[in-house]
């Protein structure tokens, strides 16, 4: 398995729409940066956020097998401020296609990790497609900002052999889709 540069990352996106849309370098310039980099793909943060809100009084714990739907409240906005000790869900602006015989990882952008703001997204799979939906969480006892329409993590792409079965092949949960998408059993 190897880890895919720029010129391969350029190609794939241009010619088989693997990144739509597809940013051709780093835009830097007043902003958390976002595009295509060196070894990796920095996605940007869409102003569509879910922010965790315990104020319905009903919820006594979080269950991933349930997910009670007023536990996020949907907000949409150019800056999210996520409040202290919490987290929101968003998505990306990017549609990904995710080829047979590649996997990612993605990994939070250095300027949030650096003010206590943690992103999770789990590894893009083969054969997967869809807007990606983030976790970001503050683990501040400060409400954060979040920056609509600028970087918020860097996608890594490796390739391998082919599997057998693709998330595709299996029908994945997640394939497909558009908007945050709440944990699904």
């Amino acid at each position: 398995m190897s880890i895919k540069p720029d010129h391969w990352i350029r190609r794939m996106a241009q010619t088989y729409g693997m990144i739509e849309p597809f940013v051709e370098g780093q835009v830097r310039a007043g902003v958390v940066s976002y595009g295509l980099s060196s070894f990796g793909y920095d996605i940007r943060v869409a102003d569509e956020f879910r922010l965790f809100t315990p104020a319905t009084g009903q919820l006594s714990v979080i269950d991933p097998k349930a997910i009670d739907d007023r536990a996020m409240a949907p907000y949409q906005g150019e800056v999210c401020i996520i409040p202290p000790n919490s987290f929101a869900l968003a998505r990306t602006v990017e549609y990904f296609r995710i080829p047979r015989n590649v996997l990612t990882i993605c990994l939070g952008k250095s300027t949030y990790a650096r003010c206590g703001i943690i992103v999770n997204v789990t590894p893009f799979e083969p054969e997967w497609e869809g807007y990606v939906t983030i976790e970001i969480s503050n683990t501040t006892p400060l409400p954060a900002k979040i920056y609509a329409n600028e970087g918020i993590a860097q996608v890594i792409f490796f390739e391998g052999d082919a599997p057998e079965v693709s998330y595709a092949d299996r029908k994945g949960k997640y394939q497909g889709q558009h908007g945050i998408t709440l944990p699904r059993l």
